[in-house]
């Protein structure tokens, strides 16, 4: 059995480059998109269609987005992650925490070995990413069981599962977006969902997931993982406590390459709505707990300026929930229910 200081957290998001300079843009991409479980094709078609293709165009646009969001503390993922963690640590002050990157720096190995060198004997790894899917979640459980094994670390470790719909989430979120909505009063709320390809739903779910019109509109046993009706039940569990009744709709952003994406895609759901008339829009991200890259550029900046240029007045990014105070709180109990 273990005791409080047995346990350790390890906390893990995605990933950012070193810096925004192309050489580390392409080294960051170059690692997340030769995992298999986000470019999901054959081996060879892999490296054929990155060292053929995408490192040889991508890192360069890729890195002058991230120059448009860079800080004085670098990458506003890895620093927002980094004040999580902070902010928890007396929170959760019986445990050993750290805080590790799927891609990039601090690495999962990293994390591990820190946990395991300060005592630690089993790990809660925590994705945090708030709807299950395999190239987010998964991802991380099998790279923390690749490194543990190859290290030969003594140490056991659960995931904890989605929060997609946990109290502690859905409160913070209401929480950080309550004030800001009050104020600037929009006439339409997006919940802007990171995008997946459309085969990640039908392979986790083959016979349910995308079959009819009403496929994510609960979840249960035919599609209890699946990632766009668990976007869908967390849209449904914020417009509910913000009381937006009939006034948001969801969208999927990010998508890349030509395969077929879930819909509605977030960059055509805005001029629809700019023609419909919404001329104040507030756009939530919901898929992600720290400002980064799809949020800040892609959204704040990107989505702002094609919004404008459709004809509404105003966007707005509501923040993601960062270290906010609320935050801090939600995912405390998360973590304490999962242990």
């Amino acid at each position: 059995m273990t005791t409080p200081s047995d346990q350790g957290i390890l906390l893990v998001n995605l990933g950012t480059p070193a810096s925004p300079d192309v050489p580390d843009v392409r080294r960051f991409l170059a690692e997340f998109l030769w995992d298999k479980h986000v470019l999901d094709i054959n081996p060879v078609a892999r490296f054929i269609l990155l060292h053929a293709s995408i490192l040889r165009t991508r890192p360069a646009k890729s890195a002058a987005a991230y120059r448009k969001i860079w800080t004085d503390r670098g990458s506003p993922l890895l620093f927002n992650s980094e004040d999580l963690l902070t902010g928890l640590r007396p929170r959760l002050g019986e445990f050993e925490m750290a805080l590790a990157m799927r891609y990039g720096s601090p690495s999962i190995a990293d994390g591990l070995q820190q946990l395991h060198d300060r005592g630690c004997k089993r790990v809660l790894v925590c994705p945090l990413y708030p709807q299950y899917a395999a190239s987010s979640t998964l991802t991380t459980h099998d790279k923390v069981k690749s490194e543990i094994s190859q290290r030969g670390l003594a140490l056991e470790f659960t995931t904890l599962p989605a929060f997609y719909d946990h109290p502690g989430f859905i409160t913070a979120g209401a929480s950080v977006a309550r004030p800001l909505l009050g104020d600037f009063a929009p006439d339409h709320v997006l919940m802007s969902f990171h995008g997946l390809p459309e085969r990640h739903m039908i392979r986790e779910h083959p016979s349910h997931c995308l079959q009819g019109s009403g496929c994510c509109d609960t979840i249960g046993e035919r599609n209890q993982n699946c990632y766009r009706a668990q976007c869908y039940a967390t849209a449904r569990a914020l417009a509910s406590s913000l009381e937006l009744q009939d006034r948001y709709s969801v969208s999927f952003q990010s998508r890349m390459g030509r395969t077929q994406w879930i819909t509605p895609y977030t960059d055509f759901r805005i001029p629809e709505l700019a023609a419909a008339g919404v001329r104040r829009l507030a756009v939530m991200c919901p898929a992600f707990v720290a400002d980064c890259l799809e949020t800040v550029e892609e959204i704040g900046i990107r989505a702002q300026e094609q919004f404008q240029a459709e004809g509404g007045e105003s966007l707005i990014l509501i923040p993601s929930l960062n270290a906010d105070h609320a935050w801090l709180k939600g995912l405390e109990a998360i973590i304490r229910d999962s242990l």
